[in-house]
Order: C-alpha cells, then structure tokens, then sequence
C-alpha cells in the first residue's frame, strides 16, 4: 500500500493550518494542509510497518498515523496541538470526530515547557539574523509573536485558540517590518514573562489524559482488524508489488 494511498483512503481528519488558521493570511499565503490517517492494523502484522508520517501528496500537505499523532500531541507538541485546534477543518469523519472531542485529554501544564522550548529556539535565530544581517526575519518575527500570545492564552484559559483576532493588525505590521526590533523584542520578552506567570496559576492539569487517548488508539485499532476487508486489502497491496513504504 503506497503512502499516498493511505492518506487518500484511511484520513480522519484533515484541516488548514499556517496563516490562514492564525488569521493572518495575506494574498500571497500559501495553503498548509494536515491532516491523520489510521493505518490498517493488518498492516501492523507484517515485517514491515506502516510509515508514521507522510508527505504529500498534495503541495504543502502533510499528515500523521493516528498513534503518531497521539503521541506527540500527549508530549505537548506546540504544531500537533495546534493542528487539533484549527478552525478550518477540511474534513473529519465519525473516528475524526472521536479524535476532537478528546482534544482537552491532550492538553496540560507541560504546554508551557513546549511552548516556550521552541519559543526559545526562534529566538535564538532571530537573534543571529540580527547581529548577522541587522535585521531578523520579519515573518518568523511576527509567528513567533502569535505562538507566545497563543501559549499564555492557553496557560490563562486552559484553551487553545489559534486566530489572532485584533492582534492582527499589529502582527502584520511586524511582518511587513514596521516595527523595529527593540520594540519587537520588548513584546516578545513581555509575553514571556506573563506565560510563566501565567503557568503558575494555570487552571490545566499537571499531565495529559494518557489512559483515555490510550483507550480511543486500541478501539479504533481493533475496529479496523475486524473490518471484513481489512486483511485482503494489505495483501493484494503486497502481492502486486506496492508494498508499504
């Protein structure tokens, strides 16, 4: 079974993320498209497994195995839970569905250490862009903005939302390099700072839900072996030669 199969026949869910999910698209924005597929557990009995991730088919689209998936959204990956959380949802079907409905079991204190670990990264190379260049990457600048107004949000509420609203504006104009660099770094140190205030009295739990995103992974993968044509799909996928890549 080609990778590519397995997104067009097995997806759960599929949305738009990038700027047009943070409402900050412009003209000129692409379409980021991700999305999760559920492997055919019959392909989990063979030597050879089933990829965890694919790219494409389509330009700027990617997409996760389900178990993947969980389990990095359960570590708090900033982009994985983001992915959840996207208001331009594409397509999702009945296990989909299931996947959204859990999306607080995912969702913890660990957001902050995440968050702020790859805030931190940015930062970092920002800051070279700076002394290399004298100036950093205003598209970078302004994401960077959004994902620490978004992580203080979501340590304040316990809920993660990803358009920007009336932050807009400002936001576009730091893409656009109005904004000089101290007064960037000034709101980027500010946001920070009320993160970690933030984490301190944060309504989040101290760890995700694992047990009950565990018991969602074995129902949907028991599902699938007992679907009547489960087991014949992977072999006719073997023996004309596909394969699982």
């Amino acid at each position: 079974m080609l990778p590519e199969t397995l997104v067009r026949d097995h997806t759960i869910y599929a949305c738009v993320m990038g700027s047009r999910a943070f409402g900050l698209a412009t003209d000129g924005s692409d379409t980021d498209r991700r999305g999760v597929f559920v492997a055919p557990t019959p392909l989990f009995w063979r030597f050879e497994k089933p990829p965890t991730h694919v790219e494409g088919p389509a330009e700027e689209q990617f997409g996760w195995e389900l178990e993947r998936f969980c389990e990095l959204a359960l570590r708090a990956n900033p982009n994985i839970l983001e992915c959840l959380h996207s208001p331009l949802v594409e397509y999702v079907d009945d296990t989909g569905r299931e996947l959204l409905a859990l999306r607080g079991a995912f969702l913890s204190r660990r957001a902050h250490e995440t968050f702020t670990r790859y805030a931190l990264g940015q930062r970092k190379k920002l800051g070279a862009d700076v002394r290399t260049h004298g100036a950093p990457r205003w598209k970078h600048a302004m994401h960077l903005l959004r994902l620490l107004m978004s992580s203080r949000d979501l340590l304040r509420t316990g809920a993660l939302t990803l358009d920007v609203g009336e932050q807009r504006e400002p936001l576009l104009a730091v893409k656009r390099g109005e904004v000089p660099w101290p007064e960037v770094e000034s709101w980027m140190n500010r946001l920070a700072a009320e993160a970690d205030e933030a984490a301190r009295h944060s309504p989040l739990p101290e760890e995700p839900d694992r047990a009950r995103v565990e018991d969602f992974l074995v129902r949907v993968r028991r599902a699938s072996a007992f679907q009547p044509d489960a087991y014949d799909e992977v072999v006719q996928g073997v023996v004309h030669g596909r394969g699982v890549r």
